[in-house]
């Protein structure tokens, strides 16, 4: 059977900081089919690549992403909490690293032919997401990398303003569990096929047979997430998962090639 499509959390975030540019090349580098990644918007309107809402765990300062310009955060070192928390894996090249622009990052993977997850994060106010949504839209339309693109989210009014904009452009809704609350399954095919999703997000403890095969049967693609053990690989060839996001791409990749 097909091997599902191996995609990099953040690129290679077990072995080199998140988000940034260094993390996506050791991904591709090794063997990952495409990386996933975080987008929310600077002060200025301009889209940066980052997971979090503040600068405190992988920029080691205060600030709120939203509250700076496109220029300041680009000056932040955001790879140097990665040699301090893992010092085995540290590397001088790290520290180097500067919180990168969404259209840097588009740049890098214009010439290669891999796959990409943007996800857009919900802004404050939530009214801002279509703008944000707008503004990922045209990033993605200037690189012309619409075709190897999947716009992810779990809000809904972003994902809606990119099919408005773009119907051609893959998106796809995510899920997770929520405590005291179980989302039914006919519900969350039902979100997928009204805003007119390509594929649904889930959440490993999501990630049964019956729910893969569900979607499957109503044309919608299943990506799972965050996975770092390989018998998830076997899983999504036996169940027909489209595509894993794992933090350890070569990792996982070796593992499942070894008997």
């Amino acid at each position: 059977m097909k091997s599902p499509l191996v995609i990099g959390h953040r690129g290679a975030s077990a072995v080199a900081p998140e988000n940034t540019l260094a993390a996506f090349r050791r991904a591709i580098e090794g063997g990952a089919d495409g990386v996933e990644l975080d987008v929310r918007l600077s002060r200025d309107g301009i889209p940066v690549v980052i997971h979090d809402r503040t600068l405190r765990r992988t920029g080691l300062c205060d600030g709120v992403v939203e509250g700076m310009t496109a220029e300041e955060l680009g000056r932040v070192d955001v790879g140097s909490w990665f040699n301090s928390i893992h010092t085995k894996l540290a590397q001088q090249e790290y520290r180097l690293q500067r919180l990168p622009s969404l259209d840097e990052v588009l740049g890098f993977f214009s010439s290669k032919a891999s796959r990409l997850y943007v996800e857009i994060k919900s802004p404050r106010p939530k009214d801002s997401a279509r703008e944000l949504a707008r503004t990922v839209v045209s990033r993605i339309a200037d690189h012309k990398l619409e075709d190897r693109t999947t716009v992810l989210s779990f809000d809904l009014a972003a994902l809606e303003e990119v099919k408005r904009l773009n119907p051609e452009l893959s998106i796809g809704i995510l899920f997770k569990p929520r405590v005291g609350h179980t989302l039914a399954l006919k519900k969350m095919l039902a979100m997928a096929t009204h805003y007119g999703a390509s594929e649904i997000g889930l959440h490993r403890l999501l990630a049964t047979r019956r729910v893969v095969r569900s979607a499957i049967e109503q044309n919608l693609r299943v990506t799972v997430w965050t996975v770092n053990n390989p018998k998830w690989i076997i899983r999504g060839r036996t169940w027909g998962i489209h595509a894993l996001i794992t933090n350890d791409p070569a990792g996982i990749i070796g593992s499942a090639d070894t008997p």
